[in-house]
């Protein structure tokens, strides 16, 4: 059994990078299913706001904290959480990891075109992948469980999501099981990182925590609200937490 920490009701596993990366081997040796959620500051909040996106992430069997935000809120509200394991560094771990056991992936997620350029690159950094099989993400839901059997007749061991929230997690709680995939893992936007469409944020900018304003920077248009919104939704919430598990002075002064 791992260390849990729940944190705004959501129970997280509070696992290093190099746990959680050998609880996946693990389990992929021993033929056993896990799925793997992972949650920022905005799919938090989201979280809040959409049940069935709730449900989705708290079914999985490991759930990670991909944030920094997260990290930080853990530390404040005494809910620590060893470090961030974010999304696209796992999944750039497991792959390296698979390569040298010789396990096999399938990618879904994308366009076609960003799929296409990812899986040349991922070719190029990493010759000895074992390829199952590939699909780009667009696809209409009643298309899913077509989608889940040809994952399952690829044999493959890991299978990658390169989709968005919550559509990665849907699919995840409805079809992952039907996949018969060992290991799931819901990796968002690192397709289109991997691809070079998107540039990811320098190491420093990860570590200060404003991965999101990097992305922004790229794309404010489409991000600049969203993100806005979703991290004062999530101070707030962080705040409010924190008043609820300080005790009052005049509480304290009756307890002394």
């Amino acid at each position: 059994m791992t260390a849990r920490q729940n944190l705004f009701g959501v129970t997280l596993d509070a696992l290093t990078m190099d746990q959680t990366v050998a609880r996946c081997l693990a389990a992929v040796r021993a033929g056993e299913r896990l799925e793997i959620g992972v949650v920022n500051a905005a799919k938090l909040v989201n979280m809040r706001r959409d049940p069935a996106l709730a449900r989705a992430v708290s079914g999985c069997d490991l759930v990670l904290a991909d944030g920094q935000a997260v990290v930080w809120a853990g530390r404040l509200l005494r809910r620590p959480l060893p470090e961030r394991v974010a999304g696209i560094d796992l999944f750039m771990r497991l792959l390296a990891e698979a390569e040298r056991e010789g396990l096999s992936v399938y990618f879904l997620g994308a366009r076609q075109d960003v799929l296409e350029q990812m899986l040349r690159r991922v070719a190029v950094r990493f010759p000895g992948l074992r390829v199952a099989g590939s699909r780009n993400g667009y696809f209409d839901d009643g298309e899913q469980p077509a989608v889940a059997d040809a994952i399952a007749e690829s044999g493959a061991d890991m299978l990658f999501l390169g989709m968005t929230s919550p559509k990665k997690e849907i699919f995840t709680a409805g079809y992952g099981e039907r996949s018969k995939v060992a290991l799931v893992h819901g990796v968002g936007g690192s397709f289109d990182i991997l691809a070079g469409i998107t540039r990811r944020a320098p190491e420093r900018w990860q570590r200060l925590g404003l991965e999101w304003l990097y992305r922004t920077l790229q794309e404010p248009r489409r991000l600049g609200r969203r993100y806005l919104t979703t991290n004062v939704s999530f101070a707030l919430m962080t705040g409010r937490e924190l008043l609820r598990r300080t005790p009052s002075i005049s509480t304290a002064s009756r307890e002394s």
